[in-house]
């Protein structure tokens, strides 16, 4: 049995495709057979909400009167900086930038309440943001200083482009010092009072396709509650890890690089996010379809939390040190039940992700395809797989002479 997404997306023009989420679909298997499944399904949508901090926007906010050259100047848009090495009026402003003063960021000291992430939240949603610029001056750009609101309805472009997003599986968090550590995997509390995971399991877009078989370079997806594309795979894109049977991989793997024009895309589905003496970034929604083209495709999406493992790993000594040490492996089954054991205590687990909200993607999705508003794309590109030889590395440092 063999399909072509031009033949799914024909049905999907007739309203004839059968269009099933990553939850349902292990279901629908069971009772009818992986066979008689992969003949009758023809996509699976998967979906995943969680805190992305390799995200940002870039803008371009059209020219004054008198024209004035952000680019190599200074630009702040809520007070947050933005990049200005650009042309004259792009920017880009990046999901965990912070204010300068930094201490009326805070309502105590590691509380940090506003950066990128809440300001293209507030893009988003429409409201205005106030835009305070610096620049030089030049001959054909004399203008040297702006001061003004810009809102998303009235600038040229806002294009979301985050370049990774959707790790596939990730380290299960905890703490063996004897002080409570903050950090990008949430407030750990000392003597393994805690374990935080960060991803949505089996509804997890590349846990349903471990091996990078259909989703690759341009193919199109539900971000942040409108369209958006695979550009690129991800930063610390890393295939050659150990796997399970089933091609899951056994610790952080692959990641994505999207991208989506904001316009277009809905207010909650891109939540500014402030993590607990770390910093700021932005909590952003994802859902990928899986078009079943054969039944290898089908089984790759019928994975369970109990056959996905991910590391524990020791954030007051292994992970700042880099150490490849582990504290084990468990399952997303074990993690979702609320508690694990480690060292022969139980350790209560939470998510950084919302299941609920990947359930809403992977439906929302669904019901789009259902409709006829949204159809597949073939890849121009596969993501590097295991025969790519990328291996992801750490920083070679060399000193520099005084």
């Amino acid at each position: 049995m063999s399909k072509t997404v031009t033949e799914i997306n024909e049905k999907i023009r007739k309203g004839q495709a059968v269009v099933v989420t990553a939850e349902e679909v292990i279901d629908i298997a069971q009772k009818k057979g992986i066979t008689k499944a992969a003949e009758e399904i023809d996509v699976v949508t998967t979906g995943t909400f969680s805190p992305m901090c390799s995200s940002g926007v870039y803008l371009n906010i059209g020219h004054s009167k008198p024209r004035i050259k952000l680019g190599g100047g200074k630009v702040y848009l809520n007070d947050v900086p933005a990049y200005t090495g650009l042309a004259a009026i792009d920017i880009f402003l990046g999901a965990t930038a912070l204010p300068e003063d930094d201490p009326k960021n805070r309502i105590h000291p590691g509380e940090f309440r506003y950066g990128g992430g809440h300001v293209i939240e507030e893009l988003l949603a429409g409201k205005d943001i106030k835009l305070i610029a610096t620049a030089y001056g030049t001959d054909c750009y004399p203008r040297r200083k702006l001061e003004t609101w810009i809102n998303i309805k009235d600038i040229n472009d806002t294009t979301l482009f985050n370049v990774r997003n959707a790790y596939q599986n990730y380290n299960v968090a905890v703490n063996l010092s004897e002080r409570t550590l903050y950090t990008y995997m949430g407030v750990l509390k000392p003597k393994l009072g805690n374990a935080n995971y960060a991803t949505a399991g089996y509804l997890s877009p590349l846990l349903n396709d471990p091996c990078y078989k259909t989703i690759g370079v341009g193919t199109k997806i539900f971000l942040g509650g409108g369209i958006g594309y695979v550009a690129w795979h991800g930063t610390q894109h890393n295939p050659n890890v150990p796997r399970r049977d089933n091609g899951v991989p056994r610790t952080s793997a692959g990641t994505l690089a999207v991208i989506g024009d904001l316009k277009q895309m809905k207010a909650g589905w891109l939540i500014g996010t402030s993590m607990l003496g770390y910093g700021a970034t932005i909590t952003v929604g994802i859902g990928v379809p899986i078009p079943i083209l054969s039944e290898e495709i089908l089984r790759y999406t019928l994975v369970t939390d109990d056959e996905i493992s991910a590391p524990i790993v020791d954030y007051s000594e292994a992970y700042p040190q880099l150490k490849p040490d582990t504290l084990g492996e468990v399952s997303y089954a074990q993690l979702k039940s609320g508690k694990i054991k480690i060292k022969g205590k139980e350790v209560p687990t939470a998510s950084l992700s919302s299941y609920p909200k990947a359930v809403e993607i992977a439906n929302t999705l669904k019901e789009w395809i259902k409709r006829g508003d949204f159809l597949l794309t073939e890849p121009v590109a596969p993501l590097p797989g295991v025969e790519s030889g990328i291996i992801f590395k750490p920083l070679k440092e060399r000193p520099i002479p005084e």
